[in-house]
């Protein structure tokens, strides 16, 4: 490479190589279009010049011939209709002579030819024929014959003469132009291969020059990264060719340097993972154990504390029923307080195990319809619905995956809840309803019960949270948080609805069956809304400040309802591991 275009750059390079390809292939053409322009002339001259003059100058011979012929017919029959082909003859002369001077416009040695022709035929027929013709009319036929002496056949053959060499001169003038044609139909087949010669050599050139400006430096640029590549970091790459090439090479050093220094970096932090991952598996290991520990402690909790809380809340029953009246009144009131106290370290023990449960024990999810389970919240709340002259109504509502025992759980606990928690006075009506919210059921539980302050809405699902007295309304504060999770294990979300004017609204949703959701996707124009309005009503119970009774975990006690402190903004979870399978009390 040349010392002045080592620094051009490859754009450049092939620009100006085809920059002179440009200019060379434009001088070809324009060769080639003068060059065809020519050849066009000259054909133009051959077809409609040279080729016609020929016809016309066979037919002016014969027109020619045919006077002569006429007039010696005439000198011998002396009949006026053998002079016909002699008038023709002559018109036919004017018009051709008028039709060649028109073509030989470009050809003034041949038109001069032309002329000649032209002066030596008006001579003849001056001399001979028009002499023949009045003296055969006026003398007869032998006296015209005299006069066509062999001298005016010579004069003829003259006039014969001067049209053969004017053919000739046409004939010349054609191939003359046949051989321009030929030679600029040669130099054009030149061109054309000159043109193809320069594509050709400029696309070798382009082709070498690619090689090696571009084929090479690139080749050599790929050994390179690969080395890198192969684990080789501190190989540094070194670029050749064009100036691009050198820049692209010292970009890619600089990016390898980049790598090779934040390897370094992933080096010690994949050091320090390890490390940390270490005492994570330490810790994970040691929170197992602990959790084992906790089961087994729960379990423990379960019968070994309960069997010491049933013998003091036995004795203490004994005492009530048997002293009852024998002490004063102070040594009554203790007792009570003894009693009260041991059946709710019962309630508490009992409703800790189902809290835990839940997650942990499975049996497995099943199709469960929710019209079911509310017949069977309906029985268990019956009793609390009638001492409170409650109403419970719901609309129907759809079938989804889950446990059913879990599921009944959740709902009695709402609808418990909706129960206890009523206003004095004022029979506690209760509806549960359900809407398709995108691929979710979201079913609502409201009431017109006493309702809830939008600022404890955060706190009514948090476990033993109580916003009341157990006084004013008994219970663990449990209830709703065992809801919470129940929901949160079917995967789905619980909160409070603020925005109600009247009562409580608790939300919560399930997902919807699959074939549900591929159907709401093969109909666009579905409405989303309640799943419908037939109403099912159970009669009404009992006092909600009694406990709705349902199988009672192993202390054998039932267990309360949680406070109305229990309806929580908008919160979102995910579902929480393993199940817990076998649970239908109703936390009261």
């Amino acid at each position: 490479m040349k010392v002045g275009t080592s620094r051009w750059s490859l754009r450049q390079r092939v620009v100006t190589l085809l920059a002179v390809v440009g200019v060379l292939l434009v001088g070809l053409a324009a060769a080639e279009a003068a060059v065809a322009a020519r050849n066009r002339t000259h054909v133009d001259a051959l077809l409609n010049t040279t080729g016609p003059l020929r016809v016309h100058a066979q037919e002016l011979l014969n027109a020619l011939l045919d006077q002569e012929t006429a007039v010696r017919g005439f000198a011998v029959s002396g009949d006026r209709a053998d002079l016909g082909p002699y008038e023709a003859g002559v018109q036919q002369e004017q018009d051709l002579v008028e039709s060649m001077r028109r073509l030989l416009a470009e050809y003034p040695e041949i038109a001069e030819e032309l002329g000649q022709v032209e002066q030596q035929t008006e001579q003849w027929r001056q001399s001979v024929a028009v002499p023949v013709i009045t003296t055969t009319e006026q003398s007869g036929t032998a006296a015209g014959q005299a006069l066509i002496t062999e001298q005016s056949r010579q004069q003829f053959d003259g006039v014969r003469a001067a049209v053969e060499e004017l053919q000739a001169d046409i004939l010349g003038a054609r191939e003359q132009n046949a051989e321009n044609i030929r030679r600029t139909g040669n130099l054009l087949v030149v061109l054309l291969i000159a043109a193809g010669l320069v594509v050709v050599v400029a696309g070798m050139l382009l082709v070498l020059s690619l090689d090696r400006m571009v084929v090479r430096p690139l080749t050599g640029l790929a050994e390179q990264v690969r080395e890198v590549a192969e684990g080789d970091f501190q190989h540094r790459i070194a670029g050749a060719g064009p100036p691009e090439f050198l820049r692209l090479a010292d970009d890619v050093d600089a990016m390898r340097q980049k790598i090779a220094a934040d390897l370094a970096e992933v080096r010690e932090a994949r050091e320090r993972i390890e490390w940390v991952n270490s005492q994570l598996q330490k810790q994970a290991e040691e929170l197992t154990r602990s959790n084992r520990d906790l089961e087994q402690f729960a379990y423990v909790a379960s019968h070994d504390l309960q069997e010491p809380l049933r013998k003091v809340a036995s004795f203490c029953q004994l005492l009530q029923r048997r002293y009852a009246g024998q002490l004063d009144e102070r040594a009554d009131q203790y007792i009570a307080f003894a009693v009260d106290g041991a059946q709710r370290m019962q309630r508490l023990i009992n409703d800790l195990l189902a809290f835990s449960r839940i997650g942990r024990l499975t049996a497995g999810f099943t199709e469960v319809d929710l019209n079911k389970v509310m017949g069977d919240v309906a029985g268990q709340t019956e009793a609390a619905r009638q001492y409170a002259d409650a109403e419970l109504t719901w609309s129907e509502l759809p079938v989804i995956r889950g446990e059913e025992p879990l599921l009944t759980n959740l709902l009695a606990n709402l609808v418990s809840n909706s129960i206890k928690f009523r206003r004095p006075d004022v029979p506690a009506r209760v509806h549960v309803s359900a809407r398709r919210v995108g691929d979710e059921w979201e079913i609502s539980c409201e009431d017109n019960g006493i309702g809830i302050e939008p600022e404890f809405a955060d706190k009514i699902f948090v476990i033993f949270q109580r916003l009341h007295s157990k006084d004013a309304y008994p219970g663990t504060g449990i209830g709703l948080a065992i809801a919470k999770k129940i929901v949160e294990y079917h995967g789905g979300r619980v909160w409070v609805d603020t925005s109600v004017p009247e009562g409580t609204a608790i939300r919560f949703t399930l997902p919807a069956l699959p074939a549900e959701i591929e159907a709401s996707a093969a109909e666009p124009g579905t409405a989303e809304g309640s799943t419908g309005d037939g109403a099912t009503a159970s009669p009404n119970g009992p006092d909600a400040d009694q406990p709705s009774e349902a199988a009672a975990p192993a202390g054998g006690t039932q267990q309360e309802q949680p406070e109305r402190a229990d309806r929580p903004d908008r919160t979102d979870a995910a579902p929480e591991g393993g199940r817990t399978g076998g649970m239908r009390e109703t936390v009261g």
